[in-house]
């Protein structure tokens, strides 16, 4: 209950800060700043004020939405980038989020993984808040090429802003009569996918996991 009391609490202060901007010329400048904030800081889960924004938009408050996307997806796309330059720049080790429980666990995936299936886990990634972060500093750390990262960055950054204002939408649509609920209502939706993306993500990388360590044990070799 107090995890709910808190989570309902801070809906409620998201829902007066975006409300008291979204009709002004600030808040697309202040969802880029989150946004790239959000790429290399965990506290700042930038998803569920696209989210507010767009459900407001819904209502009738709030810049357009086709101008929504390409802020969010800007701001997502420079946080990622200094998250990579982050890992190219400080070891890991240096880093206390990452050494430790789910950023470490995090970490120690992107490492086996990231030359072998890097759009998938670069793209999963961009949707879990925190995930993101550990494996986008760890493609920077592991040497992984600039370029290449770039291009499948600008991929997820795109369907990470299309995503989460469409989950907006929908909210402020269905609850159009009652934009503060939609605003609520949306941004738990987004929370809630987010944390089933990453048990996705995670099951099926265990899974992989426990696959070819069958089939080295079939060949008599050890699993790498």
């Amino acid at each position: 209950m107090d995890l709910i009391r808190t989570f309902l609490e801070w809906v409620e202060a998201l829902d007066q800060v975006i409300v008291s901007l979204v009709d002004g010329p600030w808040i697309l400048p202040v969802l880029i700043l989150l946004a790239t904030i959000d790429g290399f800081f965990p506290p700042v889960p930038s998803e569920s004020v696209v989210i507010a924004i767009a459900a407001l938009s819904v209502a009738g408050t709030g810049p357009p939405l086709w101008l929504l996307v390409p802020a969010a997806a800007l701001g997502a796309f420079i946080g990622d980038q200094i998250a990579f330059t982050i890992g190219r720049r400080i070891p890991i080790a240096r880093i206390p989020f990452l050494n430790s429980g789910k950023g470490a666990e995090l970490v120690a995936r992107a490492n086996r993984v990231i030359f072998r299936r890097p759009a998938p886990l670069l793209i999963a990634g961009r949707f879990v808040p925190g995930g993101r972060i550990a494996v986008n500093i760890s493609a920077g750390a592991m040497g992984f090429p600039r370029r290449r990262f770039m291009e499948i960055d600008a991929v997820a950054v795109v369907l990470w802003a299309l995503y989460s204002t469409l989950l907006g939408i929908a909210a402020g649509a269905y609850l159009k009569d009652h934009p503060v609920l939609s605003v609520v209502v949306g941004v738990a939706l987004g929370v809630l996918m987010g944390v089933v993306i990453d048990r996705v993500a995670a099951w099926r990388h265990q899974r992989k996991e426990r696959r070819a360590s069958a089939e080295a044990e079939a060949d008599g070799t050890p699993a790498a």
